[in-house]
């Protein structure tokens, strides 16, 4: 596929997608820490009503735990909508399959991730409200993932990097996928549970090692999209890091600050210290498609029987 068949307008569109991701993200994840998952007992209505027939505005200041939990089910009817139409215009404007079905892994994704969140309200299952935390860190990599593979820099990537040696990048960023998705079901067994405190500690330390190695690597590998990719990893590592430390301090205290429960600080500094961690997992994860990608096109080129090269289908417009 070649740079000048780019649509920008697509990247954009899959960004915004991304926004609306984030934006349900923050608003479930502040309904988590107020404890207002249960603040309707119906769904998909509310109290009855349906979605946007709900008089949403009328409890900003007289119910804020019932403000927020619609206030994230109409996030999630938007980033729905916003779905659809991700799928609808990859489909008709780009040309590479690759793109087209993982657009529609997403839209399945968020069609999976608005049932759990039915469910968890209608069965009032914690274990279920936390799977449908864990699953939105799936979600919105899968978004991050089609905003990438939009760029001029997947395209690129062909003929900027063609003899990068990448391949003992993949193991570490593999297994730092792996590792973060378990730190955040330990993450999860907290907020929703209240337990496993000191394996999310224990669990933090190796996750950190395990990016700063891949940050290291990343910076030594020669080719500049994948160390910014890793650049962009330490940040949001660090800041993950500080807002640990913030959480348990606002939770526990520490000399003379007094924790208050539900107090506004607390709840302000768990709730970002959740969506930073889906930013991490986010962020690792196309820390890792990056890699991939340079490993796919920097990779001698197979032959047929008779010395030929087979066509790169990751730099045609067939995938």
């Amino acid at each position: 596929m070649s740079e000048a068949r780019l649509h920008p307008w697509l990247q954009r569109y899959a960004a915004a997608t991304l926004g609306v991701a984030l934006v349900t993200v923050v608003a479930g994840t502040l309904v988590t820490s107020m404890k207002a998952g249960m603040a309707f007992r119906d769904w998909p209505t509310s109290d009855g009503y349906l979605m946007v027939t709900y008089p949403w505005f009328r409890d900003f200041a007289s119910d804020w735990d019932r403000f927020l939990e619609h206030g994230h089910r109409l996030a999630g009817m938007a980033i729905g909508l916003f779905a659809i139409g991700l799928v609808a215009v990859t489909h008709r404007y780009e040309a590479r399959r690759s793109v087209r079905w993982t657009s529609v892994g997403v839209l399945c994704g968020v069609i999976c991730q608005g049932l759990l969140g039915g469910f968890r309200v209608r069965l009032d299952d914690f274990g279920l409200a936390q799977l449908h935390g864990a699953f939105a860190a799936i979600v919105c990599s899968a978004i991050a993932m089609v905003m990438t593979m939009l760029g001029a820099r997947w395209v690129q990537a062909a003929s900027e990097s063609p003899t990068a040696d990448v391949e003992h990048l993949r193991p570490f960023a593999v297994i730092s996928i792996v590792a973060l998705a378990f730190q955040y079901f330990l993450g999860g067994l907290i907020r929703h549970h209240g337990t496993g405190l000191h394996e999310h500690l224990g669990m933090g330390f190796i996750v950190l090692c395990l990016l700063f190695a891949n940050a290291w690597l990343a910076m030594t590998s020669g080719v500049r999209w994948i160390r910014q990719a890793g650049t962009l990893l330490v940040l949001v590592v660090t800041i993950q890091v500080l807002l640990g430390l913030g959480s348990w301090v606002m939770r526990y205290g520490h000399g003379s600050y007094v924790a208050v429960v539900d107090s506004i600080e607390q709840v302000s500094i768990r709730t970002a210290h959740a969506v930073v961690g889906i930013l991490t997992f986010m962020v690792s994860v196309v820390y890792a498609a990056r890699v991939f990608r340079v490993y796919s096109v920097a990779r001698p080129t197979p032959t047929d029987a008779l010395g030929r090269p087979h066509s790169n289908q990751w730099a045609g417009g067939a995938v």
